[in-house]
């Protein structure tokens, strides 16, 4: 209490945190924004009828299902930003200007992403649109209101981009990561609405359960998003000239969940691509198209099947990405040459090797622990048959891994002031 007390009688941070208040509610205003011709009711009744389109409903703050102006939210700028990280394994000149040219590599990283954000969006836009247009949820658009509309959303696209990055800059959290918070918050009143409609005495146990449940799982998701296995690392004395240097030891925190929420992404990514193929292919042949999207209409609609390949998926992009993003082999060279050893340990491929396996083993129940966070959801349903009761999920990772973040970064901020003051 005593800090938040604090925050707010530092006029520079109480600034900065107001002004990212402000910008949230920008992006809040214009999720309510509908892009023209929208029938709402018949709207409403097709992101109920889809769990995946729901979860993107969640990750826009409720733009989708409005069909607003924002409805990609930041999307598109995730998507750019994972295929950017993608091609530094492909072009090592990427991988250089991204890991090893410091500041100005990042701002040319980012500049290129920014870029691909824009073709992404529209062709995001267009699929979406032409979706709901072949499940009858929009009467037919001409191709001149359809370029119109794919131009607003992805205008409004990178907008949010431009939020999200001008958020960042205050250094309160993630941009990108705020604008996907506040969107998940913002339909916490509409679920409580939900649950409280739905509430009959009868079901009295079951809500205490739940919320005992909900506790539960929350605090599993700080300590495993908190958990890391610490590799002890010692360096060897050196002497130059009259002063010795080194002969201390440390540790190398490795992270329990080094991927964080991206396989989530990569794999509702995956799971989305069949119906964004589907409307593709309706150039060539509709009925093929037809045929595609009931087939996949069917398959998702059996909530074990979709579970056991949306858990699956996840494990396997944990470790993808993980493999993808940490290189034991750097870690090992660049503690050999600052005079890094793991004790008992050879410096070089036998380091390597050793951070390697840990890490290997550690990304195992990091997997696990995604896996079954992502389905959480399902679970809960399935076991209460109760739809309002979606215990956890992606939504309550994110929700808890940001406020997380933000608490970090204010309480860093706090402690330079406290050391300016003295």
């Amino acid at each position: 209490m005593n800090k938040i007390l604090q925050v707010f009688k530092i006029p520079d941070l109480r600034k900065k945190i107001l002004m990212v208040g402000l910008l949230l509610v920008a992006f809040r205003v214009l999720s309510t924004i509908p892009i023209p011709g929208i029938d709402a009711a018949r709207l409403s009744e097709f992101f109920s009828s889809s769990q995946l389109l729901g979860f993107l409903n969640l990750f826009s703050g409720g733009g989708l299902s409005n069909l607003s102006v924002v409805m990609l939210g930041v999307g598109p700028y995730i998507t750019a930003t994972i295929i950017m990280q993608l091609l530094t394994i492909v072009f090592p000149n990427l991988k250089k200007a991204y890991y090893e040219e410091g500041a100005a590599g990042r701002v040319k990283f980012n500049r290129i992403s920014r870029y691909l954000t824009v073709p992404l969006a529209m062709l995001q836009g267009y699929g979406f649109l032409n979706l709901l247009v072949s499940q009858g949820v929009l009467d037919p658009i001409p191709f001149f209101p359809m370029l119109t509309n794919v131009i607003i959303v992805t205008a409004g696209s990178v907008l949010l981009m431009w939020i999200g990055e001008l958020i960042s800059e205050y250094k309160i959290g993630n941009g990108v990561s705020l604008i996907i918070f506040a969107g998940i918050v913002s339909q916490i009143p509409q679920q409580l609405t939900a649950t409280a409609v739905s509430f009959t005495p009868q079901v009295l146990p079951t809500y205490i359960a739940f919320i005992i449940l909900s506790i539960i799982v929350i605090a599993g998701v700080v300590f495993v998003n908190e958990g890391e296995r610490k590799v002890p690392v010692s360096y060897a004395k050196q002497v130059r000239g009259n002063k010795m240097y080194g002969g201390v030891s440390t540790y190398l925190p490795l992270r329990v969940n080094q991927a964080g929420v991206i396989p989530i992404i990569f794999a509702i990514s995956l799971l989305l691509f069949p119906q964004f193929f589907a409307q593709a292919v309706s150039v060539i042949s509709k009925d093929f198209s037809l045929r595609v999207n009931e087939f996949v209409t069917y398959f998702f609609d059996n909530v074990i099947i979709y579970s056991i390949l949306y858990f699956v998926l996840v494990v396997v992009f944990t470790y993808f990405y993980t493999a993808i993003t940490f290189d034991p082999e750097e870690i090992s060279k660049n503690l050999q040459r600052s005079g890094g050893f793991v004790p008992g340990i050879r410096p070089g491929p036998a380091t390597s090797q050793t951070i390697a396996r840990i890490v290997h083993r550690i990304t195992f129940f990091g997997a696990i622990f995604l896996g079954v966070v992502a389905i959480l959801p399902n679970i809960t349903q399935i076991a209460t048959g109760i739809q309002s009761l979606a215990l956890g999920g992606t939504g309550l990772l994110i929700v808890v891994a940001v406020a997380l973040e933000v608490m970090k970064q204010v309480e860093s901020q706090l402690t330079v002031r406290e050391y300016e003051g003295i």
